[in-house]
């Protein structure tokens, strides 16, 4: 059975491209990986967005210079393997290509996980390198693999996004009174999902900036202090210290924000959920203020696995995933609607829907390609 591949421009997102080829034969230690389902949000527009200059390109190269796989996290199951430590039939969850298969060479075996040790990885943030086995992963269920498609990798960065500003303590913004948080895009999942980790600090105000669209869905959430859409700005008080979290990208927002806040303390850029409005590349100098500053999260997992040891970052992480998921997922009240996708076609109907933030902003998407 061929592979499929949905590929898309690296200078332009919006063109997309179906390729079917034939799988090669495996060399010795790899496994080909079915893989059967996989997330699509706005965090997969992120790594497209900056595919060149944070490297997300270079993990799994097309052989096509015209095209790129966009990579996202899913699960998928052995369906070769030439590794005597890898099993076929095994089920994990991890990083991967937009596309129904893919070669991984494992390493560093433990009944927890394995590590893709194809060479062109060995440079790449070892975070994204890791593959779970789901018989021996913690926060592994399998009535729930939806929901940890999607939400798993988002609230990750949530929680460290949360623990880096807590322990930045919130750059001084919090001084003499609440530290007030401003986070873009805040109907995005890793926006919502960071809100819900301020929210429980005391002395944290979470104000989410959104279309006016999604504003009642992002009042509903419960999370914020208060909802604002773009335009109302000039409803917060201009000398108020304050940090700004950046999911969207528009560079007139962070252009604004910038301007209007003379005490503002520390800008965070976490994505690029306004991916028509993102912010020129050297814009970031002409601002005043601090410097807008990526955030990359496997920086804060180095820093806190060496402070805390693995066991204690992961024990901390699984309890902040229980609460979220408990009430993403709540019965009477859920934020997500899941939607599932089948096929190359369905994929490429999807993506623009996706890359330009439409539709309502409870659906989550799950795609497969597997034939």
């Amino acid at each position: 059975m061929p592979t499929t591949d949905f590929l898309v421009h690296p200078t332009d997102l919006g063109q997309t491209h179906l390729r079917e080829r034939e799988d090669a034969p495996l060399e010795p230690g790899q496994v080909r990986l079915g893989i059967d389902r996989f997330a699509l949000t706005a965090n997969n527009v992120t790594y497209a967005a900056f595919g060149d200059a944070m490297g997300y390109w270079r993990f799994f190269p097309t052989g096509d210079e015209g095209w790129r796989f966009v990579p996202v996290w899913g699960f998928a199951r052995v369906l070769q393997s030439t590794h005597p430590g890898v099993a076929v039939g095994e089920r994990v969850y991890g990083f991967f290509p937009t596309s129904s298969k893919v070669v991984l060479t494992p390493g560093r075996l433990s009944p927890e996980r394995f590590t893709d040790m194809a060479a062109h990885r060995a440079e790449l943030p070892a975070v994204y390198n890791q593959y779970f086995r789901c018989a021996s992963d913690p926060l592994y269920t399998a009535d729930t693999e939806d929901i940890q498609a999607l939400l798993r990798p988002l609230f990750i960065t949530s929680w460290l996004i949360d623990d880096f500003l807590g322990d930045n303590a919130f750059f001084g913004a919090g001084e003499g009174d609440r530290a007030t948080v401003l986070l873009s895009s805040a109907s995005s999942k890793t926006a919502y999902g960071t809100a819900f980790q301020l929210a429980q600090r005391p002395d944290v105000r979470v104000v989410g900036l959104t279309s006016e669209g999604n504003r009642a869905f992002c009042e509903g959430l419960g999370c914020y202090d208060e909802v604002l859409a773009y335009g109302e700005l000039d409803r917060l008080a201009a000398d108020a210290p304050c940090v700004y979290v950046d999911f969207a990208g528009n560079g007139e927002l962070r252009r604004a924000i910038h301007e209007r806040f003379g005490q503002l303390r520390y800008s965070m850029v976490i994505g690029n959920t306004h991916v028509d409005q993102r912010a020129p590349e050297g814009t970031a100098k002409t601002l005043p203020g601090p410097r807008a500053t990526f955030f990359f999260a496997p920086t804060q997992i180095k820093k806190r696995t060496g402070e805390w040891g693995a066991e204690a970052f992961g024990q901390k992480l699984a309890q902040g995933w229980q609460a979220f998921t408990g009430r993403a997922t709540q019965a009477d009240a859920p934020w997500l609607q899941v939607e599932q996708h089948r096929g190359g076609a369905a994929l490429q109907t999807l993506w623009p829907t996706v890359m330009h933030g439409r539709g309502d902003p409870r659906a989550a998407h799950v795609v497969s390609l597997a034939p």
